[in-house]
């Protein structure tokens, strides 16, 4: 028997090396589980001399086994992907997922939790739109309903988040295009819709001092989640007056630099590594479409499946608490350079 004092389902789950959804959904139900898992879990019960907390779990089911899910702006390939799979792991943990599209829309991001907060979830994780999100409103409902951020923060705001560190996409793109050629200028919206954008300036700005150059950022005009358009039209208008200050561009986001690079290729510019190519451009998330653009797209990746799993661990984590967390948790995952055709 294990010496070691097992505190909740997250520790028994780490410990036994057992996923946390299979765990929460062997407690819910032993015999939703395959026969030789709940051997193991069984088994491992046993050598820990672990109990979960029945008063907490039965609170739990007091309520529905919907979680919601809430993403900004659905039609965005990005988040189509994360809610994929986090959908797919709240099924796998025996719950129903509820998504809702706020549509970059406040009065719809509002609305939408409402809708959530009249079904009493057992919990929500939430990306919030960010500068256009009414702070107030989000939180009060995360006083409400048990709730983890994910992907976009608002500081002290809900009882944890989970996300991806833009710095370490930042420093990995600046660090590379200065190391294989001219110093990267940083494209990105005057307004930008998503609060990653302005950590990624700033990271910018302190790489590019760390490494000894100049920052140039280029500002374009646009509102919205057209982000494609709205980079075609602000790469369009900087080339053509020919006021691009670098022959490398790093983009603040792929979506951005998808539009970049359609600009370049209405106007006849070469975009890529070989000596015959006029720009370099690279960019940041990995977007799903990144690696089929023309040249294809260099980039700094989110671990698409760290920052699910662990959005949805810590929700369940926190429905087994009882809606609460002692402390505020915030979780951050490194970006992975990706090397193609563009840069």
């Amino acid at each position: 028997m294990s010496a070691t004092k097992i505190r909740n389902m997250e520790e028994f789950a780490a410990i036994s090396g057992i996923s946390r959804p299979t765990v929460s959904k062997y407690f819910n139900d032993p015999n939703s589980v395959r026969k030789s898992t709940r051997e193991r879990i069984e088994a491992a019960l046993e050598q820990h001399d672990y109990r979960p907390n029945i008063y907490a779990i039965n609170q739990n089911r007091r309520l529905t086994k919907n979680i919601g899910i809430v993403v900004p702006y659905l039609a965005d390939p990005f988040f189509t992907e994360i809610a994929r799979r986090i959908e797919r792991l709240c099924i796998e943990a025996s719950f129903r997922p509820i998504l809702f599209s706020s549509h970059g829309e406040q009065a719809l991001e509002i609305e939408n939790l409402e809708s959530l907060r009249s079904i009493k979830p057992a919990g929500v994780l939430l990306a919030p739109l960010g500068r256009a999100s009414d702070r107030v409103v989000i939180e009060e409902f995360c006083a409400d309903v048990p709730t983890v951020l994910f992907d976009s923060n608002i500081e002290k705001v809900g009882e944890a988040f989970v996300g991806s560190d833009n710095f370490s996409f930042v420093s990995q793109t600046v660090e590379y295009l200065t190391r294989t050629g001219e110093p990267p200028s940083f494209f990105e919206m005057r307004t930008p819709a998503n609060p990653n954008a302005n950590k990624r300036r700033l990271a910018y700005i302190q790489m590019m001092e760390r490494l000894g150059f100049d920052p140039n950022i280029i500002k374009i005009s646009g509102e919205g989640w057209a982000f494609e358009e709205i980079g075609r039209r602000g790469a369009l208008k900087i080339l053509e007056q020919g006021a691009l200050p670098t022959n490398a561009v790093l983009c603040s986001n792929d979506r951005l630099a998808i539009g970049f690079l359609a600009a370049c290729y209405e106007l006849g510019i070469k975009v890529g590594r070989e000596p015959d190519c006029t720009l370099r451009v690279a960019s940041n998330d990995d977007h799903p479409f990144s690696r089929f653009t023309c040249p294809s797209l260099t980039t700094a990746a989110h671990d698409y499946e760290a920052v699910s799993n662990r959005s949805v661990e810590t929700l369940l984590e926190l429905i087994e608490n009882g809606g609460r967390f002692a402390t505020r948790t915030e979780t951050l995952f490194p970006a992975k350079l990706v090397l193609r055709a563009s840069a």
